[in-house]
């Protein structure tokens, strides 16, 4: 096998894997699921072993989450400004990122560079900014918690057998 083969993945480009996370990681603090990434602590810590089929199943879940709280919360005034926007910084996203997930992007983007909200495509002032920010945090770190441990109960009812 050739330099451009490792584990079986065709190595044509010099970026490293995609990958959910947000460079925050709490589950090193003990943390069940991550304040970052949101995903739980064993997907973080199992996530270099996973088959493709598993990562997507689990970007899947965070791409839901990112739909049901993000796009109810923030509108996006231009869709192609959100696209130009994206596509100017460079966004790695995945090929199959929801709606949610790119707004959530370019939300995050804005949140460290606030100067660049204007041409983002977002229908935010600047005013609203961090305070939205804040809640798009909070509400998906609460349904992700969530998600986890009814993931918990329904393997724990699955081993009483009930």
């Amino acid at each position: 096998m050739g330099l451009g083969h490792l584990c079986g993945v065709v190595m044509n480009s010099l970026q490293p894997a995609l990958t959910p996370c947000a460079g925050r990681c709490s589950t090193v603090f003990g943390d069940s699921v991550c304040r970052g990434c949101r995903r739980f602590s064993h997907e973080v810590i199992d996530w270099n072993r996973y088959t493709p089929t598993q990562r997507e199943y689990i970007w899947q879940r965070l791409d839901q989450q990112l739909d049901q709280i993000v796009l109810p919360l923030l509108a996006v005034a231009e869709d192609m400004q959100l696209q130009r926007f994206m596509d100017a910084r460079q966004l790695r996203l995945p090929a199959h990122a929801s709606k949610g997930r790119q707004v959530y992007e370019v939300l995050r983007v804005c949140q460290r560079q606030p100067q660049l909200l204007d041409e983002s495509g977002l229908a935010l002032s600047s005013a609203q900014l961090e305070p939205y920010w804040q809640a798009v945090e909070r509400r998906l770190y609460a349904l992700a918690v969530a998600s986890f441990e009814f993931a918990w109960l329904r393997a724990a009812q699955f081993q009483s057998g009930t």
